[in-house]
């Protein structure tokens, strides 16, 4: 489409505040791309690297036009643990490697057909009950580390309560911004959260909690140390 004055209504001008929508791509999926390959035992590494050359070669194919961080799909979950059980990393590689394959074909057929044969292909009907079932799959997980355990449950991190604290409040600000947001902000409830549960972490290790907090330089210069009372009676 073409306006009046010549340019394209489809050029993408960037913005500062597509900063925030950037960045919260990339902490949504480093924390898919970490975690899978965790769950799955393969080697985070690979999937850090692979993830970084896929981003760019979609930055460079696209333009820039979609400012998103490429990562790993939880869908890949059951078939990677499956396949490295029964035929070990390298098998499963290649099945891998098969899927990708498969995603560039299909990536034509949608090129030159459009969207509609995807949605006749999977309506939503077929992939609503795939998104929940990865998402019940995924739902012990969630609570192991909202407690302060890893991902599986066997070590524990951070203390239960402070866990629990951090990630409540997390989880609240994040559905309070997604339903009273207004504007741009409304697009980043997911960063909203982060920010609010890492000042949490600030506040609850200032007040002596032990939260493994990761302070920037700037306010470790200036971060008070602080002694707890202790009462010997």
């Amino acid at each position: 489409m073409v306006h009046m004055d010549g340019k394209n209504s489809l050029d993408y001008n960037f913005r500062f505040r597509d900063c925030f929508l950037g960045a919260q791509m990339l902490f949504v999926a480093f924390g898919a791309l970490v975690l899978v390959p965790i769950l799955t035992g393969l080697d985070p590494n690979v999937s850090l690297f692979t993830a970084g050359i896929g981003t760019l070669v979609f930055q460079v194919i696209t333009r820039g036009k979609i400012p998103v961080f490429l990562a790993s799909s939880f869908a890949f979950i059951a078939p990677i643990i499956y396949g490295v059980q029964t035929w070990g990393v390298a098998g499963t590689m290649c099945g891998l490697a098969a899927a990708g394959v498969f995603y560039i074909i299909l990536s034509f057929f949608v090129r030159y057909f459009g969207t509609g044969i995807v949605h006749r292909l999977l309506p939503p009907v077929v992939t609503g009950p795939v998104i929940m079932v990865i998402g019940l799959v995924l739902a012990p997980v969630a609570v192991h580390m909202a407690t302060g355990r890893t991902g599986d449950g066997s070590a524990w991190l951070v203390p239960s309560d402070t866990a629990a604290i951090i990630a409540g409040v997390s989880l609240v600000t994040t559905i309070l911004v997604t339903l009273l947001g207004r504007g741009w902000l409304k697009l980043v409830p997911i960063m909203c959260g982060i920010t609010a549960g890492y000042i949490t972490c600030l506040v609850l290790d200032f007040s002596g909690y032990t939260c493994h907090v990761i302070r920037p330089p700037l306010i470790q210069a200036f971060w008070p140390t602080t002694h707890l009372l202790s009462f010997y009676l």
